[in-house]
Formats: C-alpha cells, sequence, structure tokens
C-alpha cells in the first residue's frame, strides 16, 4: 500500500495500516498531518534534534519505544563515546572557521538552531554564520569571503554540491581556505543524519577539520587534502504534543 511522502502523506492509509509506533520530523513533517494521525489515535513520536547529545537521545528514545532497548543503549553508548573521544581531541586546537552551505540560488547555510551547526563544533569547527537570527539564512559569497573561512565543506545533501560548483569560490582567493585548498566535497550524510551513523560521522568530519589531530591521527579521513570528496561513510524529541514547528 502507498502512503505518500513526507510531505503528502495519506494520512487515512496510515491509520488504515494501524502502526504500533509513527516517527514524524517537525523539519520534514507537517504539523497537520501529525495532528490527523494524533486525533486518529495513533502514537507519533515527533523528533527534532539539534545537538548531537541529543541525536544520541534519540537512539535511546527509540529503544524505548520500539522494544529493543539493549541494541539501542549499544549504540547509543558507542556515539556517546566517539562524540567525548572527538571533543577531547578537538579541544586541544583551535577551531577553525567553516562555511557549510545547504543550498544554492539562493546560498543559504545554517545557524546555531541547526543540528548541522553542532556537528561541526564537536568537531572542531566554528560555523562562521551561526549567529545569524534564522535557522537556515539566506547569505552571498560575498558575505562568505568578508567572515575569512578556513575551511569550506559543500555537502552532496540537501543541494548536490559537486565538483562543476567549485570554480564559484576559486573567485576569491583571498578566502583562506580557497588559498589553502580546504573546500571539501563531502558526503551530506556526515553532517545531518543522526543515529547510528553518528560515531563514523564524527571521527570522519573531524578528520576533515582538524587533520592530523591527536587521537584521529591514522583515520583515513584525516589526510585528505585539496579538492576532495570525502565520506563514509545529521535526541532530541519531542513531546507528542506542542511540538515546536
Amino acid at each position: 500500500m502507498k502512503v505518500g511522502g513526507q510531505k503528502d502523506p495519506r494520512v487515512d492509509a496510515i491509520v488504515a495500516l494501524k502502526p504500533g509506533l509513527v516517527i514524524a520530523n517537525v523539519e520534514e513533517n507537517r504539523e497537520s498531518d501529525v495532528e490527523a494521525m494524533w486525533a486518529a489515535g495513533l502514537r507519533v513520536l515527533v523528533t527534532y534534534p539539534r545537538t548531537v547529545k541529543e541525536g544520541v537521545r534519540l537512539i535511546r528514545d527509540l529503544g524505548l519505544l520500539t522494544g529493543t532497548r539493549g541494541r539501542a543503549e549499544e549504540i547509543a553508548i558507542a556515539c556517546e563515546a566517539a562524540r567525548l573521544e572527538v571533543e577531547r581531541v578537538v579541544t586541544a586546537r583551535e577551531p577553525v572557521r567553516v562555511f557549510c552551505p545547504i543550498w544554492r540560488k539562493p546560498y543559504m547555510t545554517v545557524s546555531r538552531d541547526a543540528y548541522v551547526d553542532d556537528v561541526i563544533r564537536t568537531c572542531g569547527g566554528e560555523n562562521i554564520f551561526r549567529d545569524r537570527p534564522e535557522r537556515y539564512p539566506k547569505v552571498t559569497l560575498e558575505e562568505m569571503a568578508s567572515l575569512r573561512p578556513d575551511v569550506i565543506l559543500l555537502p552532496d545533501e540537501p543541494f548536490p554540491f559537486g565538483g562543476k560548483h567549485l570554480e564559484e569560490f576559486r573567485a576569491f582567493p583571498d578566502v583562506p581556505a580557497v588559498r589553502a585548498g580546504r573546500i571539501r566535497l563531502v558526503d551530506g550524510k556526515l553532517l545531518s543524519w543522526y543515529g547510528p551513523r553518528i560515531a563514523a560521522s564524527l571521527r570522519a568530519l573531524s578528520g576533515i577539520l582538524q587533520p592530523g589531530c591527536g587521537a584521529l591521527q591514522g583515520s583515513p579521513w584525516a589526510e585528505s587534502t585539496g579538492f576532495t570528496t570525502v565520506g563514509p561513510c545529521g535526541s532530541g524529541s519531542a513531546p507528542c504534543r506542542g511540538a515546536p514547528w
């Protein structure tokens, strides 16, 4: 049975399936659809993690709700251990200034209210637009250049940045990231997919932002230079009422 997409779900079809749990997300799903499922008597968990710690908490929440608490705890412990390891190592260094666009035409990025910002912070970076009031501010490359990032991360989602977009940044040769060749084409999952990926993502991204740093030395992600594509391989959970749409 087809139940639609995240922006246009067939609520009647979902209700007819009588799921024991529906998992929704503030940024991916519509409040009206969640309200309709609540009104039909379905149990809906609304997720909204904005930090790495909240992402780990969400793993535990899901384990509790799905009867897989033991396995969830194993995953959460591994993710928490990675977070502590990475924070311990990168704390010894100055954070690098990072520009991470998520969209083009217009260019958009993230502020401190987004999960991506906390991933960057955890991995030894400082998001140059974190103080903007909007969660996803529109910016220009001229503004980017004025803030002089040390590293530019170009993820392949939600906008599919690729090699053809590098030339736009090479137009700003005085920007430290451009001058040093520290523009990275990265797997967007490193930045924005939370859940079991957290541990690998933190180790990979910290190796990109702080190469050769302490315990991260020897990681296959820590030796990347120049214009490269990097990957592997981005809880919070809102209460089931009053979700912050």
